[in-house]
């Protein structure tokens, strides 16, 4: 038989129990293995009783320091009830001298403490009586978050200055510096509103016509990554030159955002529209190929026509958005009529243009040209398909230099990477 004999309004401070005739403190901690959420007891006396009636602190001081030993249960194991019993007489009892003799000794859950309305100043000399005066029934868990990310940018020596901090919570970075930014002035102070504003506008205006293109050869929704970091580092310098009292956290979180952004405009902008403003509007407006076969690396094809709605650039990239994986890095652009093709190999930034010079006749194997060359980055392929798109393999001869032999192609390739 279990009945509650005294419990507060939030529903995770430990609530004291009678089961069989015996009071116990009662806590939820941890899991099991099911992700189920364990409970452990311990037994209490009536003056154990009345302290955590009548002191909050006390009784808050007192979850704090058995939250590690539910810890060290694990997901099955048992409380080391013991350990936990002998935490009542010095935390409930004992003069508040004493009590932060312990908490000097014994390993106890701060986070639990600041949430609850701790005094941060006393809390880290080590007055944890003192620092729990203003200590509150309800729970604040923000705030435990924020003093545990200010303390990890401590431990790396970055010290937030009021418009540091402001640039930080209007990204919503505050907390985590790995989450996706976000405009969000409502979280600003409105007195320190303006001058977030002023940063973030330096930031637009040196951004200002970038973009962050595609990367159909990562999946259908990533960008270029030389993209990202010309921006990255455009916004960086224009932010330090304008604002050199901002530190490193606040200029990295205004780029982040900066760089988001546009990569997001590129993920919701039709392929049609990314190739277009990845070089000469003129150069996709048409194609020269009446018919193209695209391939990969695993047999599957896709074909393409004059009368299509869409670009060739833009069929064949999307055909690549959704085919390309680490195990599917080579595609093909084939025109059969005119007996040319270029095979695309994203996993050595390579390219080979491949030239019909004698059809087979009479059983034997026709008779081809290959020349490869070396590719910069996605901008590169994106020129490269679209030159031969517009006007075949004769087109490329710009795109080079090319190489017919194999041997000179890898030395060229091992010089590029070595570099």
């Amino acid at each position: 038989m279990r009945d509650i004999v005294f419990t507060r309004s939030s529903g995770w401070i430990p609530n004291v129990i009678r089961e069989d005739g015996e009071l116990k403190l009662m806590l939820g901690a941890g899991a099991d293995a099911n992700h189920e959420p364990r409970t452990f007891t311990f037994s209490i006396s009536e003056a154990h009783l009345e302290v955590i009636r009548e002191d909050l602190a006390r009784h808050l001081l007192l979850w704090s320091a058995v939250l590690p030993l539910c810890d060290a249960a694990g997901t099955r194991g048992r409380l080391d009830e013991n350990a936990a019993v002998a935490l009542l007489d010095p935390i409930l009892l004992a003069a508040p001298a004493d009590v932060d003799a312990l908490f000097r000794r014994i390993r106890w859950d701060r986070s639990r403490l600041i949430a609850h309305g701790a005094d941060i100043g006393p809390l880290e000399r080590g007055q944890v009586c003192a620092a729990m005066r203003a200590a509150t029934e309800t729970s604040n868990g923000k705030r435990a978050q924020e003093y545990h990310a200010d303390r990890r940018r401590a431990e790396r020596g970055a010290v937030l200055g009021p418009l540091d901090a402001a640039i930080l919570r209007y990204t919503g970075q505050y907390l985590h510096g790995s989450t996706v930014p976000r405009r969000i002035p409502d979280a600003v102070d409105p007195a320190l509103l303006p001058e977030v504003m002023r940063v973030i506008a330096t930031a637009e205006q040196a951004c200002a016509g970038m973009r962050i293109g595609r990367d159909p050869r990562r999946g259908t929704r990533a960008t270029d990554k030389r993209d990202w970091d010309r921006m990255k580092t455009t916004v960086d310098a224009a932010v330090r030159r304008a604002h050199p009292e901002l530190v490193d956290d606040a200029v990295r979180t205004v780029s982040f955002l900066m760089c988001s952004e546009a990569a997001d405009r590129s993920r919701s902008t039709p392929m049609e529209e990314n190739e277009e403003a990845a070089g000469d509007p003129a150069d996709f407006g048409g194609s020269a190929k009446t018919a193209l076969s695209f391939t990969d690396d695993k047999g599957v094809e896709k074909k393409w026509a004059r009368d299509s709605p869409r670009t060739a650039a833009a069929e064949f990239w999307e055909f690549v958005g959704d085919r390309s994986a680490a195990d599917n890095e080579v595609f093909t652009i084939e025109d059969e009529e005119m007996g040319e093709g270029i095979q695309l190999h994203f996993y050595a930034d390579s390219v080979a243009r491949v030239t019909t010079l004698r059809e087979g006749e009479g059983g034997s194997d026709p008779e081809y040209r290959v020349e490869y060359s070396l590719v910069d980055g996605i901008g590169g392929y994106r020129n490269l398909v679209s030159a031969f798109v517009r006007g075949g393999c004769a087109a490329l001869e710009q795109h080079g230099p090319w190489m017919s032999d194999v041997a000179e192609f890898e030395r060229a390739r091992r010089r590029r990477d070595a570099r």
